[in-house]
């Protein structure tokens, strides 16, 4: 997918909300205290268990990871003279990345949906994979 494609598009958007005045968004700052703490906490006790975790694999390909990389590089690039339109840019960029890893897991589970309704066996190792990479993202998205 090419920035053409996606122009215009928000967070906001991929979320389903408004923009702007959507209380629902306000989250105070003890509130973001406490959930540190806990995540820290929770970060500690898996500490051993996330050492021995394999390295985690990239979510899109190189290319394409590569691609979204130089285009924040030119959006952050330009924060100095334009700050308000670079957050903007960097909104859309995040909105475009969202939408092409939503896209490439709905990719998948199409696929295997399409085996099922066939009636074909989806090997044990193909299903596990595809939890693997499921279970890689979740705990990036919490811990990010």
């Amino acid at each position: 997918m090419e920035r053409e494609e996606h122009e215009g598009r928000t967070t906001a958007d991929i979320a389903g909300r408004p923009d702007e005045g959507d209380s629902s968004l306000e989250v105070s700052l003890e509130d973001e205290l406490h959930g540190r703490a806990r995540e820290e906490a929770a970060a500690e006790e898996r500490g051993e268990e996330e050492e021995q975790e394999e390295a985690l694999e990239p979510l899109l390909p190189a290319d394409r990871g590569d691609r979204y990389r130089n285009r924040w590089r030119d959006v952050q690039s330009q924060f100095v003279d334009e700050p308000r339109e670079t957050v903007e840019q960097a909104d859309r960029l995040v909105a475009d990345l969202m939408q092409e890893l939503a896209g490439s897991f709905a990719d998948t589970r199409a696929s295997l949906e399409e085996q099922w309704t066939r009636g074909d066996d989806v090997s044990t190792e193909d299903l596990r994979v595809a939890l693997q990479r499921y279970r890689s993202f979740f705990e990036r998205l919490l811990t990010a």
